[in-house]
Formats: structure tokens, sequence, C-alpha cells
């Protein structure tokens, strides 16, 4: 487990990384925005930027669905561990040779001393803080993405009021055309001194106004290009924020249906093997036989009540206990359907141990 401990600090060091690269990001479109206020047209914010983000995501990811897989080697492993707590070990069988009693005594002991609880629990443990990890990363993602949709709002209202500006400039900039073609003309065929002289200057005052015109469609028109430039890279951003928090959401889930899985694993365990001990404490006072005395039958019959009691209150929460079992396996079967689809390499990899190539 102690490798899990490396991995889980070496995750905890990337999601702290990945936050300041995405915080870095969010903040660039609202410094963005803030030039673009003041009029600057700056927008510092690079698809390379952007890859390298997701670059370092990715392998956040990969590294935590990494933890998870190594979570569920160790968590399969706990059955074959059971089966051995339940057998004798080679000691404990070669002193039942010379003593069967003194073997009981040594399993028994054994059994008592077993850290499997501490160990389940350890386990349960790193799963909570993996989870309390992606979780924080989850919230943390929402808030980004909350910050830049209300700047994309505001852009969005703000690039349609400037299409529509250009727009308008557009139109009186056609509207004037013909006016000018017009006094053109009339400046040709006119042989009066006086009325040419007015006809120009007319036309002079409508050219400088339509060369006005002209120089605020270019500048609407480069305001509305940067607006749509910042529009597409916050479209972006948010796409990738929604991306990571699904990503976020299946290893949370598979993280927690396997949490479930691991308790409900944990209690039939242990009540098998507390089963398995109590089948061999009656079988030793059964083997005393005709030596016991009156109190000792009285024990047995107390036990034997006991015992009924309790196979009937077994059989009794069985049913409820199959249908919550079952559920739990449904969840996890379908926990780790989403998992295996999202990081197909990653479990690809662990099945065919294929690490390195």
């Amino acid at each position: 487990m102690a490798n899990f401990d490396a991995q889980i600090k070496e995750s905890q060091e990337q999601v702290a990384q990945a936050q300041a690269k995405i915080s870095t990001i969010t903040s660039r479109i609202e410094a963005a925005r803030t030039k673009m206020a003041a009029g600057e047209s700056a927008l510092d914010i690079e698809n390379a930027t952007l890859e390298d983000v997701k670059y370092h995501t990715d392998l956040m990811n990969a590294n935590i669905a990494e933890l998870i897989m190594g979570l569920d080697d160790v968590t399969a492993g706990f059955s074959e561990e059971f089966a051995e707590m339940r057998s004798k070990t080679r000691w404990e069988s070669f002193v039942g040779v010379f003593s069967s009693a003194r073997s009981d005594s040594l399993r028994q002991e054994r059994m008592r001393t077993a850290s499997v609880d501490d160990k389940l629990q350890d386990l349960i443990a790193k799963s909570d803080v993996i989870v309390r990890l992606l979780q924080g990363q989850l919230e943390m993602l929402n808030v980004q993405k909350a910050r830049v949709e209300v700047n994309l709002g505001d852009t969005l209202s703000e690039r349609e009021g400037a299409v529509s500006a250009l727009e308008a400039v557009r139109a009186e900039v056609t509207a004037m055309d013909p006016r000018i073609i017009e006094l053109e003309n009339k400046i040709s065929v006119e042989q009066d001194a006086l009325v040419r002289t007015k006809l120009e200057s007319d036309l002079a005052a409508m050219n400088a106004k339509y060369n006005a015109l002209i120089q605020d469609e270019q500048v609407q028109l480069a305001k509305s290009q940067t607006l749509e430039r910042y529009i597409e890279k916050g479209k972006t951003w948010v796409d990738s924020l929604t991306n990571q928090a699904a990503t976020q959401l299946v290893l949370i889930n598979k993280l927690q249906t396997d949490t479930k899985q691991r308790v409900v694993l944990y209690d039939a365990l242990t009540s098998s093997l507390k089963t398995a001990q109590q089948q061999d404490v009656a079988h030793r006072i059964n083997e005393i036989g005709v030596k016991t005395d009156q109190e000792a039958q009285v024990a047995m019959a107390a036990i034997g009540a006991a015992t009924n009691d309790k196979m009937a209150d077994m059989l009794e929460s069985h049913e409820g206990n199959m249908i919550f079992a079952r559920k739990i396996l449904e969840d996890k079967a379908k926990a780790d359907e989403r998992f295996a689809r999202r990081f197909a390499a990653i479990v690809e990899k662990h099945d065919k141990n294929a690490y390195g190539e």
C-alpha cells in the first residue's frame, strides 16, 4: 500500500498543478474581456496553452484511473486472504499432529489478531481520499466554468450589438453610393459655375461623411472579429471544462460504487470467517462427548438455542441482504462499464500488464 500512498501524493500534486493552469486560463479570458472593454484588442489565449492543460489533466486522470485499478486488485485479493485465514497454516497443521487442541488454539489466535479489518478500512479510507480529491477538482471545474459562462454571456450580447452597429453602418454606406454618383453626374454636366461650386461642396461633405462611415465600418468589423475570437476561445474552454467535469463524475461514480461493494464484501467475508470459527468451537465441544458434565450439557443447550436464534435471524435478513448486495453489484457493473469505456487504454494496459510499452 506504500505505492498507493506515493501515487496518491503524486495525484494530489498533479491536481494542484492542473487547478493552477485551469485558473490561469480562466483569468486570461477575464483579463481579455477587461482589455476589450478598455478598447484593446489583445487576446492572450493560445491554442498551445489549452493543449497543455488538456495534456496535464489527461495525465492526472490517467494516474488516478491507475490508482482505482490498483484498489480493485487489492480488493480482489481479500477473498483469497480470507480463504487462507479459514484454513490452517502448515505450522498449525504440523502442531495438530501432536495436539489438535494446540493447533486450534494457534489458529484462533491468528484469526483473532488478523488485521484484515484494518487493511480493508485503510483501503476504504484511501478510496475516500481519492474521492475527495476528485470532488474538489469537480467543484473547481464547475466554478471556473460558471465564471467563463458569465463572461461569454456578456460578450455574446456585446457582439450582437457590434454586429447590429456594423450592419447599420453598411446600410448607410450603401445608401450613400447612389447619392454620390448622382452628385458626380450633376457636376459633370453643370454649366453654371456657382451651382457647380455648390454641388462640389456638397460632394466633398458627402465624401467626408462616406469616408468616416467606412472607417467606422472597419472599427466595428475589427471589434466584431475580436469578440468572435474571444467567444470561440471561451466556448472551447467551456467545452474543455465540461468534458473534464464529465471525466471526474465517471471516476467519482466508480470509486463510490467500489467503496460500497468493499463494505458488502467485508461484511460477507467477516460473517463467513466468524461462522467457520463458531463451527470449530462447536466441533471441539462435540468431541468432548461423554466426558462433559451437566454444566457442559446446559452450555451446549444454550449454544444450540443461541445458534438457532441466530440462524433464524440470518435467514430472515438474508433476503434484504441479497437484494442490497445484488443492487450494489449491478451499480458496480454499470460504473465499471462507464469507467472502462472512458479509460479503455488504461484498462488494457492494466489487464495485459503492459506498462512501459
